[in-house]
């Protein structure tokens, strides 16, 4: 068969692709057990100390996260995605694992606590970036924006399904029960792991894999971010978009519930609509395959969006924050998924890791600093303002989108 007709031969579908449905396995099983970890290390630190200090130990795997993300980005560049995703989660399993057990004999102190979430933040700087690279290793191009979509479903299913199956196993078995619930996940992942073939890189980027130090791949890294003509931009667009989304969704919301006397359960209809307009984004890709001019439709989703989550906090009544909250899902989840396709499209496979790694470090690592920010503004003025400047801010990555003209021209493969 020559070049050209297998150059013409459609991909196989990603649904239909049984490496790329290995890996969905996979990372929905870890997503199920990172949710699941959470939920048992929140509950092991209130029991053994006060609010403040389980805050602590909650935050602190945000700061090795945040400090080695980019070193994680190197590491899964220089050493192949798989591998780091495999020593990764085997580690977090062994981890959590242990601390299972040390929790079912004793009641393990707080700094035993901290430095498990510690050492989960180290493996989280190299499995993000990791998991990001995965995809474009397994899926053809034109089949990218349907894992993106893929993907989304595995996230939701998470997190919808975490918090309850880890306190399922926390009221059976206690926090030792949950823990050991959550390394049981993550060993689920690793056979499936295990048994994947990544496709090779392409002979020029595989005779540039680890020329450098370490120090040499992240700033060469960088340099191609900063130079390509689409990826640069984008990353501005999602570290502008997470900066104003995530401080409302996740400290605001709480806040504006209580002071509309929601309660609790209002603000989990408030996030079970966002939830479901995220999942109906992910599957309406996960199915569709492609959207058509996806530079073009991404600044006018994270627009809309904006405009929702500011109408948000002026919502009267619990119904309509339900459907703003559904809104904000459909929208946020279909740019996420533009945006997250389009950085696999245009990144050449020997950088795959480093600029996943800036991306993710854009969401997970930089933009919860605002959180605290957001708390303190939503005391002082209320969270009506406070949602519209992070609107505004939403929504001026929209715009920015739209005034790059290599961006807004971005285009996915056909299949």
């Amino acid at each position: 068969m020559t070049a050209a007709v297998l150059a013409a031969a459609p991909s196989r579908p990603a649904h239909r692709d049984p490496r790329v449905l290995r890996w969905l396995g996979a990372y929905t099983a870890s997503t199920l057990g990172d949710s699941v970890y959470h939920l048992a290390l929140s509950w092991a630190a209130v029991r053994g100390g006060t609010p403040a200090e389980a805050g602590l130990v909650m935050a602190v795997s945000a700061v090795p996260r945040a400090l080695l993300m980019l070193g994680g980005g190197v590491v899964a560049d220089r050493f192949g995605p798989r591998r780091v995703v495999i020593a990764s989660d085997g580690a977090r399993c062994l981890v959590v694992l242990a601390l299972a057990a040390l929790v079912l004999v004793t009641a393990p102190a707080l700094w035993v606590l901290a430095a498990v979430a510690l050492v989960f933040g180290v493996l989280d700087a190299l499995f993000l970036p990791a998991v990001g690279a995965l995809p474009p290793r397994l899926a053809a191009r034109d089949q990218l924006a349907r894992v993106q979509g893929m993907r989304g479903l595995g996230q939701r299913a998470g997190a919808v399904l975490g918090a309850p199956l880890g306190g399922l196993a926390v009221a059976l078995g206690g926090p030792g029960g949950a823990f050991a619930a959550a390394g049981a996940l993550f060993a689920l992942s690793l056979p499936l792991l295990l048994g994947l073939r990544l496709n090779p890189l392409p002979a020029d980027a595989e005779a540039r894999t680890g020329k450098n130090t370490a120090l040499g791949d992240l700033a060469d890294g960088l340099r191609y971010l900063r130079g390509h003509r689409i990826l640069g931009p984008l990353m501005i667009v999602i570290a502008l978009s997470d900066l104003g989304f995530v401080g409302p969704l996740n400290v605001g919301l709480a806040l504006l519930a209580d002071q509309r006397g929601w309660g609790a359960s209002g603000m989990g209809w408030v996030l079970a609509g966002f939830g479901t307009g995220a999942a109906a984004s992910s599957l309406l890709l996960g199915v569709k395959g492609r959207v058509p001019r996806a530079g073009a439709v991404l600044g006018p989703t994270m627009v809309l969006g904006a405009v929702s989550i500011g109408a948000l906090a002026h919502a009267p009544l619990l119904p309509a924050a339900v459907l703003l909250a559904l809104s904000v899902g459909l929208l946020a989840g279909l740019s996420g998924a533009l945006a997250g396709a389009l950085l696999q499209t245009e990144c050449a496979p020997a950088y795959l890791g480093r600029v996943s790694a800036v991306a993710s470090l854009c969401s997970l690592g930089l933009a919860p600093l605002s959180f605290p920010l957001t708390g303190a503004a939503v005391g002082l003025w209320g969270p009506g303002p406070v949602f519209v400047v992070s609107a505004a801010v939403c929504a001026l990555s929209g715009v920015y989108a739209l005034a790059v003209p290599a961006l807004r021209h971005a285009e996915l493969p056909r299949g």
